[in-house]
């Protein structure tokens, strides 16, 4: 990660705790940060803008009725989430899915947990140069997310849709290398996740993550398939609230996933994303 990104990170993060021990000694209340006991705590979150952050907008004065002060820290990347966590500028994050997490820690040596799930985005194919999959030419271009556990996960609506056949064994690991049926050809373009609405004019369809298809102003609705909720995805995409080992059982933290796996978020999701986002629980 940039470096300057990092230091940014720290302190902003910095600033705001620093900000919130000010007020308290202006008015004479008591403050403490994660894993410290005290009448107001203070947890620093970092989540993508959407849905993540507006989330946990929502869960913010919830929290602060149980003397739980919520530091929400945007951050649009895939990596910066979990470096944050690991160098200790934030106590959690709120943005990707165990299979993501996994890899993650596979490949940078570390040892991240989920607390847990918290809503489920369903994967859409989105029309690019071509509106309707049937037709879809020999040599097709398709966009799909470029990180393992996202690709796989594209695979898998593409075979769903019967686009493509996958080796059986393949699951939620699928590659390129487990196609066994190809019959249109198909050409992948594996792009960054946050780049595949803006290629949508350069490519025939492109499989996009639920949470950057809203972002780029597209509806679940407009997609030309989605993910079935009650298959393979659904139950293995959830995305989680991660954290350090150290801080896994923490009340404040354990307060947090209670609420965002409570009624109040399940009916804000509900109401407000038009089934581009799933509630887990409530």
């Amino acid at each position: 990660m940039n470096k300057n990104i990092k230091k940014a990170i720290a302190a902003a993060v910095t600033l705001s705790i620093a900000s919130s021990f000010a007020a308290c000694s202006a008015d004479g209340a008591e403050e403490t940060v994660l894993g410290e006991s005290s009448e107001n705590t203070v947890i620093t979150v970092g989540a993508n803008i959407t849905p993540h952050s507006e989330i946990l907008e929502v869960a913010k004065p919830i929290l602060a009725e149980q003397g739980i002060t919520l530091e929400i820290v945007q951050l649009e990347d895939s990596v910066t989430p979990n470096t944050g966590v690991i160098e200790g500028s934030l106590d959690a994050n709120y943005f990707q899915h165990v299979p993501y997490l996994e890899q993650f820690n596979l490949e940078n040596g570390s040892d991240l947990v989920s607390i847990g799930a918290v809503h489920y985005e369903p994967f859409g194919i989105y029309a690019g140069r071509v509106t309707d999959l049937a037709d879809l030419q020999d040599g097709a271009v398709v966009a799909v997310p470029n990180n393992v556990t996202n690709e796989a996960r594209a695979l898998l609506l593409l075979a769903q849709e019967g686009l493509l056949v996958l080796d059986e064994d393949a699951g939620i690991n699928a590659t390129v290398e487990d196609i066994v049926e190809n019959p249109l050809n198909i050409q992948f373009e594996e792009l960054a996740p946050e780049q595949l609405v803006a290629a949508l004019p350069d490519v025939d369809v492109a499989v996009i993550n639920g949470n950057y298809a809203i972002e780029g102003g597209l509806h679940v609705s407009q997609a030309l398939a989605v993910e079935a909720n009650d298959g393979l995805a659904a139950q293995t995409y959830g995305n989680i609230i991660a954290t350090s080992p150290e801080h896994q059982n923490d009340p404040a933290l354990q307060a947090l996933v209670e609420l965002l796996q409570g009624p109040e978020i399940a009916e804000y999701i509900n109401n407000t994303y038009d089934g581009a986002v799933v509630p887990l629980y409530g």
